[in-house]
């Protein structure tokens, strides 16, 4: 076998002395020679290469030099010349336009004063998983997600081409801090999961994470005053610009009004009936109630259950200085109220574990999804004296420190408002589709509110939005300071959700766009796996049912025995018997007890068998002294 290949290559040496560029009379085309060169090219390696010498020589140069002419005449076709001089050219003047682009950014480190901005340029087509740079379905096109690091924010101007899209730079670590070479795994390769799932995310302990919290208020862009409408417009007055009593009917000029941010400003934001919130203004909450919200400093962790929606979760891993210095709010209805009553969970305490429970009455909306937008966008207006707040659904179970939480997500970075992007879309457009399809809300309703955006400029999600990665929150977790701007973000975030659909994921991007582009301010939208990290997620209740019902076995029903009217005999007091208990046949048994008559008969089929045939002879002598008895009188 060996000797036949080294022949077929003593043949191609042969071919290509003589000149492989030349019309050969015996073959008659040059397509033979070229696959006699691939023959060759295969032929000359041997099954079984030998290692390489140190220093790199073949132990068969002669046929590797061989090869080496065999693709360069192969060139000499004007086709393949044309070809590789194009290719040239197209190389060249893509380094120049590169060497120029990095001219024009300030690439040579002429800056005076450079700043360091970290982004991930994700590719538009694809939606990023929990995991970065991964997109949906395809493990291997990881690529996708490349680093790019930029000395100054001009470069990022650049490189967006929208000045009203550029974010803050973000805050470089120590060379101390014990994050400082952390960096994302890869997501694990298993084939049989590919829906999301968490990945590590570096905190520090309760105890440095309490000595980094800022001393003061973060600074706030432009506004520095932000007061609220209490005044109550009548519904007949508002020309069907749509909302409600509860939101106090914002028109359409002053929605638009809002979003020109100036250093004092009144807005709509909720509780347009009076002059404290949840004092008779819809979303009423008991005075006992109010006095312990207000005690409330510093940080809240706060969740809500409305329509006995959800199963309450109880938080865990949390610090014994968290116990004590934060506080933990759940906001229930009179329908959940009922439920954990009568479950003995809830009594006059108010207490169900960590949470302080608080009943709200008079709720404005029918809908309990658009009730629970309440105290999700206005917690600054619940806890007018807390600085932090951590925003939960009340599906979500919390398993690792708030002062971790905040750390991690807010003071590392010096950001104000923190909430993970969605893990498989980040386009409004395809969101809105993804609603419908799912059912969550009126198609009309959504069609309309996808369509009124549109109108005002909202476009796909493309590489315009860089360094901005996603356009649709994963809204179940909202962290926050609360301050000026982000009080007034959530508030206008908030009207949206009272004026159209309560699907908040749709209207998050135009607000989050609109302010953006009138103050230097951002959002840090981090990755959905790092929000599985620190919360566990339930299923809602009505989903947790359904899943019991289908798992738990139907109850037998046993068909009472029929006593006979008429006088039995014999025969029919078998077949009734064997009828009424449902009892099979000896052949019908005979063929379910496996091995019927051998030694490795079942011991539980013969003993069932056996009490059975007890039964029946029972009846059938009481049958018989019946018959007797009959006869006999």
């Amino acid at each position: 076998m060996w000797g036949d290949e080294r022949a077929i290559c003593e043949e191609g040496r042969t071919i290509m002395n003589g000149g492989l560029g030349q019309r050969s009379s015996s073959t008659g085309s040059l397509q033979w020679l070229q696959q006699q060169q691939s023959i060759v090219i295969s032929s000359c390696t041997p099954l079984n290469p030998r290692k390489i010498g140190k220093v790199g020589v073949s132990p068969c140069p002669r046929e590797r030099f061989g090869v080496w002419i065999c693709r360069t005449a192969s060139r000499r076709k004007a086709g393949m010349a044309l070809l590789v001089l194009v290719s040239v050219l197209v190389f060249i003047s893509f380094l120049f336009t590169l060497n120029k682009d990095g001219d024009e950014l300030g690439l040579d480190g002429s800056d005076r004063y450079p700043v360091k901005v970290s982004m991930t340029i994700i590719d538009s087509r694809q939606s990023p998983l929990g995991h970065p740079g991964h997109p949906i379905g395809s493990p291997k096109s990881a690529k996708l997600g490349i680093p790019i690091e930029v000395n100054n924010t001009s470069s990022v101007m650049a490189l967006t081409g929208n000045k009203s899209m550029i974010q803050p730079p973000v805050t470089s670590l120590p060379p101390d801090h014990p994050c400082q070479h952390f960096s994302l795994p890869p997501p694990p390769a298993d084939k049989k999961r590919t829906g999301p799932r968490p990945c590590p995310v570096c905190y520090l302990p309760v105890e440095k994470a309490i000595q980094l919290m800022p001393a003061i208020p973060s600074d706030t862009p432009i506004i520095k005053n932000l007061t609220y409408v209490t005044e109550r417009v009548s519904a007949m007055t508002t020309h069907g610009n749509g909302g409600s009593d509860f939101g106090g009917y914002p028109t359409l000029k002053q929605r638009e009004d809002y979003f020109n941010i100036r250093e004092s400003m009144h807005v709509h934001c909720g509780f347009a009936k009076g002059s404290t919130p949840g004092n008779a203004t819809g979303f009423d909450i008991d005075k006992e109630d109010l006095f312990d919200m207000a005690q409330c400093h510093g940080i809240v962790v706060a969740s809500a259950i409305f329509g006995n929606y959800d199963e309450l979760q109880q938080p865990t891993n949390i610090s014994e200085k968290a116990k004590r210095d934060i506080c933990f709010f759940m906001f229930i209805d009179e329908e959940t109220e009922s439920f954990l009553r009568k479950t003995a969970a809830l009594d006059d305490s108010k207490r169900i574990g960590l949470w302080r429970i608080v009943v709200v009455h008079n709720l404005p909306y029918p809908d309990a999804r658009r009730n629970g937008k309440i105290p999700k966008l206005l917690l600054h207006r619940l806890f007018p004296n807390v600085r932090f707040s951590l925003w939960l659904d009340g599906k979500l179970e919390l398993v690792v420190d708030p002062y971790q939480i905040l750390e991690r997500f807010l003071w590392r970075s010096s950001d104000t408002f923190a909430i993970s992007r969605h893990y498989r879309r980040f386009d409004v457009f395809i969101e809105a589709e993804a609603n419908k399809a799912a059912g969550k809300y009126d198609n009309a309703s959504i069609d309309a509110q996808v369509e009124f955006y549109r109108r005002e400029g909202l476009t796909h999600y493309n590489s315009s939005k860089f360094p901005i990665t996603s356009d649709v929150p994963e809204g179940c977790v909202i962290i926050r300071e609360h301050t000026p701007i982000t009080n007034l973000f959530t508030c206008l975030w908030f009207n949206e959700v009272d004026r159209f659909t309560s699907r908040d994921q749709i209207s998050f991007a135009i607000v989050r766009d609109k302010v953006m582009a009138r103050v230097s301010w951002r959002v840090n939208m981090f990755f959905d796996c790092e929000r599985r990290n620190f919360v566990v997620q339930a299923y809602h209740r009505d989903v947790l049912e359904k899943r019991n019902s289908r798992m738990s076995p139907p109850v037998p029903t046993v068909e009472p025995i029929e006593k006979s009217v008429i006088e039995p005999t014999e025969k029919s007091v078998i077949e009734t018997t064997k009828k009424s208990l449902d009892v099979p046949s000896r052949k019908s048994l005979d063929d379910k007890v496996p091995g019927k008559g051998s030694r490795g008969s079942s011991r539980r089929g013969s003993s069932r068998h056996s009490r059975e045939k007890r039964l029946i002879n029972a009846r059938q002598r009481k049958a018989k002294a019946g018959n007797r008895g009959a006869e006999v009188s």
